[in-house]
């Protein structure tokens, strides 16, 4: 069974095919994928898309994401969770993005902080790393706050709109938690 998880503010649950206008709302926005590495979406079509990938990569233990949901409110405003998740050798990659309507608000903090005590607690991680593009400072800053260390650069790691840029790396280890 997906595991949902809550925040303060916040319900993190199971991507759903009903949440594929949110989806869509996000990666259609040129300011969300701008440092996201992939295409922005043009379709619902592509959104649906991304549900059953998600599900998919739930089904075979290599990710996990949630839909971030304000609980007052239905619908969800962004997505979390672990890419490359390797349950042999107990590590994972974050990734997560929010629609630009709720940015600064902390939400990225709450849902972040709860994905990594999940990820050591539930999941028994113990490494989570981040790829995050250089450019991108609120995400940089993000995770060097909730303790994120930056292992380097990794040079012309991904291409946006053609372009190759360079990014961080970082990881949180469990023993430094």
């Amino acid at each position: 069974m997906f595991p949902s998880l809550e925040t303060k503010r916040l319900r993190l649950r199971e991507i759903v095919y009903e949440d594929a206008q949110g989806i869509f709302n996000c990666f259609s926005n040129n300011d969300v994928t701008r440092y996201y590495g992939q295409d922005t979406l043009t379709s619902i079509e592509q959104a649906e898309q991304f549900v059953d990938f998600f599900a998919r990569n739930y089904k075979e233990k290599r990710g996990i994401r949630w839909g971030i949901e304000l609980k007052e409110k239905g619908g969800i405003i962004g997505t979390i969770g672990f890419n490359v998740w390797s349950p042999k050798h107990k590590r994972a990659e974050i990734g997560y993005e929010l629609h630009p309507d709720y940015w600064g608000k902390g939400y990225a903090t709450e849902a972040v902080s709860k994905v990594i005590s999940y990820g050591f607690n539930e999941l028994d991680l113990t490494r989570i790393g981040a790829v995050v593009f250089i450019e991108n400072t609120p995400s940089n800053e993000l995770l060097k706050k909730l303790g994120f260390e930056k292992e380097g650069v990794l040079r012309n790691y991904m291409y946006q709109d053609g372009i190759s840029y360079d990014t961080n790396v970082y990881s949180l280890l469990k023993s430094k938690v």
